[in-house]
């Protein structure tokens, strides 16, 4: 028996924030106030994420520059990974680097072959103030790295060089997406 509400439950799905997009080519501002507007936040990134299907959402792909991401995602085990960081900082990267493909819910449609560690471990806190460590392997290690990326002002565009970030270009033209200065050319 269930004793706790479903993440996302009471949340309100939010419009997302698109490449090119301000927002998401900035740095996020670290949290302040952990009082009930955080608890909402990370309520409407959980209904965000699971109305639009996607197993990481960070703050600012819904409009708000600020250090949180929520995820459900898998690990290569298939074993679930359910939880929200705030004010996270990627604490280490191991293992070998893998190029897999990678997607995100801000460039709706694109995908590209994107460089990865293996394993990943991010500290931060819960929406209560509590210290949380969060340790990751495979697709889910993906996950952490992405979502650290986009608090840093990244997306996975951005880390594609060559003929990888020719296509991703091109097709992001295609969509009718948009570009920051100093994202994609």
């Amino acid at each position: 028996m269930r004793h706790r509400p479903i993440p996302g439950s009471s949340g309100t799905v939010r419009e997302m924030s698109l490449l090119g997009d301000p927002v998401l080519h900035a740095p996020c501002e670290p949290v302040t106030d952990f009082g009930p507007s955080l608890a909402r936040l990370v309520e409407d990134l959980f209904a965000t994420m699971y109305a639009a299907r996607g197993v990481g959402l960070a703050a600012n792909q819904i409009g708000v520059g600020l250090r949180v991401f929520v995820h459900d995602c898998p690990d290569d085990e298939d074993v679930r990974h359910l939880g929200h960081l705030v004010n996270p900082r990627l604490v280490s990267t191991d293992g070998v680097v893998v190029r897999g493909p990678e997607g995100c819910l801000s460039l709706p449609g694109l995908e590209a072959g994107t460089e990865r560690y293996d394993e990943a471990v991010v500290e931060g806190w819960t929406v209560s103030g509590e210290p949380v460590r969060v340790s990751g392997t495979g697709f889910f290690a993906r996950c952490l790295q992405h979502e650290m990326d986009h608090l840093e002002g990244l997306v996975y565009a951005d880390r594609l060089t060559g003929w990888r970030r020719g296509r991703a270009v091109r097709a992001a033209r295609r969509a009718g997406l948009g570009f920051p200065g100093r994202g994609l050319p």
